[in-house]
């Protein structure tokens, strides 16, 4: 018996819920979203259905939505992800936000996304601000999401030529590119060894090296901070995603360095985030 795009959506929304249900028929299909709709009464070929089936298996197994699908939004940006990277969320938004408005009005603009994982942040940037005069290095420890950055940089277009990628730990990528950012922005790990607030599938599928970091996940923070002095320009940002109980800890550490206009800003869901400041 024959079935319909219509029916197969109605089928899956039972056990999913009618928006991943729609989310995974219209990655099966290969229809975006406005094509969708105009073939909900087509018949859908075999191997759709099979594409289909297999996304289900793996949602029933526990895998990330964003994983099945292969893909996620992220402001203006449909970003490719996988277990090599994490999964973009709505609180780096945020911080994205936070640092655009860090240099908006400038003449010209150096940015550096350490730890780029997927290139959310330094690709929205490379995106959203102006082409001309801006340039956005981007680093990682692993080579692995450095291949998924660069696949996703194919999605901005003209603004790709603007961003440089580079592998290694933190500053260290950086030999031989001149310091002086107008903006550091970066989305450490920051979760505690061992802590229990994280979500068990979260630990079960994201990469540990991306989320870990130390006894009370400062350890890559402090780095970050301790060394940013060096590398960002007078008057120059840096901006950080911070775990909801790290904003006074960070301020402190953020003083030490030296920095002006300490910030610590909750994100829409009240939890203290996104940490700013100035260097002098």
């Amino acid at each position: 018996m024959t079935t319909t795009w219509r029916a197969l959506w109605a089928e899956t929304a039972s056990e999913f819920g009618r928006p991943q249900a729609r989310w995974l028929c219209e990655t099966a299909s290969g229809c975006d979203a406005a094509e969708f709709l105009d073939e909900l009464d087509a018949v859908p070929t075999q191997r759709m259905v099979a594409h289909l089936d297999a996304m289900i298996a793996r949602l029933r197994d526990g895998e990330p939505l964003q994983y099945v699908l292969g893909h996620w939004a992220f402001r203006q940006l449909d970003l490719m992800v996988d277990p090599r990277v994490l999964i973009p969320r709505p609180e780096t938004e945020e911080v994205v936000g936070v640092a655009l408005s860090k240099v908006a009005g400038r003449s010209s603009r150096r940015c550096l996304d350490l730890g780029c994982g997927s290139g959310a942040i330094g690709l929205s940037l490379a995106a959203e601000l102006p082409i001309d005069n801006t340039r956005v290095w981007m680093t990682d420890v692993s080579d692995d999401a450095l291949d998924v950055a660069r696949a996703n940089a194919a999605g901005i277009g003209r603004a790709a030529a603007n961003v440089r990628f580079v592998q290694g730990d933190w500053y260290s990528a950086l030999d031989g590119v001149d310091p002086g950012f107008d903006l550091i922005v970066a989305n450490p790990p920051y979760v505690a060894n061992g802590s229990t607030e994280i979500e068990s599938v979260v630990v079960a599928h994201e990469p540990r090296q991306a989320l870990f970091s130390g006894a009370d996940g400062l350890d890559a923070l402090r780095l970050i901070i301790a060394c940013s002095p060096e590398w960002l320009a007078d008057d120059g940002w840096l901006v950080l995603e911070i775990g909801a109980d790290q904003g006074p800890a960070v301020a402190a550490l953020l003083v030490d360095a030296g920095h002006v206009e300490v910030s610590i800003t909750r994100d829409a869901a009240g939890h203290q985030r996104i940490a700013a400041a100035r260097r002098p």
